[in-house]
């Protein structure tokens, strides 16, 4: 048949029917091969607004990035199947694709502040005991406490507003540390003063709930990595979702070779005294740490992952609050945590109170029986004396001194340690 299109198209022929063959075509392989044309459809993402959280908004941590969602600029990892199914609800994070351009695109990490099981009992507890429903408007019911009230009628972010909350950075506040919270808030446009004058009120409630709940985002927010401090890049947030810069957590290298575990100690040991002594003159100190608590970015380089442990004390400036004003709880003291919980005494805090948990959780862990003998036992030695240094400041900080004069040697430069290579060929630094 194709053959004899071919010799008709040759021929001198009517024009109609010249044309109706010049529309079939004159080759036969051509006509044989070309797939019909489909019209492109868009695949639509649905998210529903209560997997992103926004139908509690304004109990929420922000807004700032939820059109990178609805534009699918922010995947999640499933989305990369043909079926586009969004991941279970109930995780506490994710891990997603980020792009600005929708060609090149980068890991990032999607978490929730606290789990959905927490989050929906939080919302329970604030109707029951507000407003005595079952359910209600959590935005108009936190809108009635004295609490808020006050936040409302505040120019600036003192102590006695931030007084019972439960997160850790909020025990010791100093009015320094509150004014760079107000300053440095990035889920609001023109941030850059210590007024909260550019806050609307639902500005207002969203940091008060954020704060309440997990100070995490806002650690990330007001000490920024191109600062230099070692937390991974915040992003933004839409409903009760955060996304910042993807790292893997520090658990996914217990296995790891002796030198790639002699390096991250090497790194935490490093970031801890950063944390202790900085330009700023902030202490922090954690409450608690585990495995997820630091991460690994692809480099190599180790940052704080989870920063929700994270207590400041300002050694500029000490705690604004005396000890019984900290003992003032409301419902906002306790959307995460049991209201009976004790505060922790600024005053008890150490400066060697972090290095003795990570030689307690973390180091033995990571470098128990990496090397040979008797280095191995030498190491092993340094951790113990740290771990049960409870009592003895300077014992503690020789034993991490030793222990790092042990390590140094241990790690290898090589281009699995990005961050610093090949710097370190060049370096005694390394």
């Amino acid at each position: 048949m194709g053959r004899w299109i071919c010799c008709l198209c040759s021929r001198g022929a009517d024009p109609l029917m010249l044309l109706l063959v010049l529309a079939l075509s004159c080759s036969p392989s051509t006509a044989a091969t070309t797939s019909p044309s489909v019209p492109h459809v868009k695949s639509s993402y649905s998210f529903g607004r209560t997997f992103l959280g926004l139908d509690k908004c304004n109990a929420c941590i922000g807004t700032s990035i939820c059109k990178k969602f609805f534009k699918e600029e922010i995947r999640f990892d499933t989305w990369l199947s043909s079926h586009l199914k969004l991941p279970p609800s109930y995780l506490l994070s994710y891990s997603g694709n980020y792009t600005d351009d929708a060609k090149s695109w980068r890991l990032v990490d999607i978490t929730r502040l606290t789990s959905k099981y927490q989050h929906d009992r939080a919302d329970k507890r604030i109707c029951t005991s507000l407003l005595k429903t079952k359910t209600c408007s959590l935005e108009r019911a936190l809108r009635r406490t004295q609490r808020f009230q006050k936040w409302l009628r505040a120019k600036r972010l003192t102590p006695d507003l931030v007084q019972g909350l439960s997160s850790p950075m909020l025990r010791c506040p100093s009015q320094r540390l509150l004014d760079r919270i107000v300053r440095c808030y990035a889920e609001v446009p023109d941030a850059g003063s210590i007024y909260m004058d550019h806050l609307t009120d639902r500005d207002k409630l969203r940091l008060l709930y954020t704060l309440a709940v997990n100070s995490h985002p806002i650690l990330l927010q007001i000490f920024p990595d191109v600062e230099g401090w070692p937390f991974p890049r915040y992003l933004g947030s839409c409903g009760r979702l955060v996304v910042s810069a993807s790292t893997q957590p520090l658990r996914d290298f217990y296995g790891a070779a002796p030198e790639v575990a002699a390096d991250l100690a090497l790194q935490l040991l490093a970031v801890l005294r950063s944390m202790g002594t900085n330009d700023l003159n902030y202490f922090f100190y954690f409450t608690h740490v585990d495995a997820g608590t630091f991460g690994v970015f692809s480099n190599g380089h180790l940052f704080i992952r989870d920063a929700s442990t994270l207590g400041i004390i300002d050694k500029e400036e000490g705690s604004q609050l005396i000890d019984g004003q900290q003992e003032h709880k409301d419902i906002f003291s306790c959307l995460t945590v049991d209201c009976q919980s004790a505060f922790v005494s600024c005053d008890s805090i150490r400066e060697k109170h972090s290095l003795v948990l990570v030689c307690q959780e973390l180091l033995p862990k990571l470098l128990e029986g990496k090397f040979l003998q008797p280095v191995q036992e030498k190491i092993d030695s340094f951790l113990q004396h740290c771990a049960s240094g409870l009592t003895d400041d300077q014992g503690v900080n020789e034993a991490i001194a030793r222990l790092a004069e042990i390590l140094k040697p241990l790690r290898s430069c090589d281009s699995r340690f990005a961050y610093r290579y090949p710097d370190c060929k060049y370096s005694d630094k390394y």
